[in-house]
């Protein structure tokens, strides 16, 4: 697959999980239950949404060793253009002190960003060379008057589910 492709597709994933999502983060059980989206942590996996959600708070947790849809490799707090972004891959950085949502088109380029610049120090490969893709949820405008701030990033697959974890794979 050509690098405009996996672009593409790439982005395409990404807007699908933007749209769908509206906030941040899965949880922390691999139990196979719902968990909050903002206790998730990297290295866990999921399985993706049945119903598309304006709103997403409960996501499906997984172990990495059953079929899942993704894995979280980083959580990241936004961070405005101009402002210094978190350096960790998963961020505990007191959230940007700004009370106005900075709009969809902001979000996306900034977990666009983030999240390809993060995926190699977790898969282990450069994501243009990797045959995994990443998607992310961002924060919804109702999620950021409650000053959640968190973009997470999730490694995942087209079409065939992951059955371990991406961390450290090369894939």
């Amino acid at each position: 697959m050509r690098a405009d492709q996996r672009t593409g597709l790439a982005l395409v994933l990404a807007f699908v999980a933007l749209v769908a999502s509206g906030c941040g983060l899965f949880g922390d059980d691999d139990d196979g239950k719902g968990v909050s989206v903002f206790s998730a942590k990297p290295g866990q996996c999921f399985l993706a949404p049945k119903d598309v959600q304006a709103q997403i708070s409960d996501l499906q947790n997984v172990p990495c060793s059953t079929p899942h849809d993704r894995e979280l490799y980083a959580t990241v707090q936004y961070a405005a253009p101009g402002a210094a972004a978190s350096a960790s891959a998963s961020s505990t950085a007191a959230p940007v002190d700004s009370s106005t949502y900075p709009g969809d088109d902001a979000l996306k380029a900034y977990a666009e960003a983030t999240c390809a610049q993060r995926f190699s120090a977790y898969v282990g490969v450069d994501y243009l060379d990797s045959s995994l893709f990443f998607t992310y949820l961002a924060p919804s405008p109702r999620s950021w008057q409650e000053d959640d701030r968190a973009v997470l990033c999730f490694a995942s697959s087209a079409g065939k589910p992951l059955t371990k974890s991406v961390k450290g794979s090369k894939r």
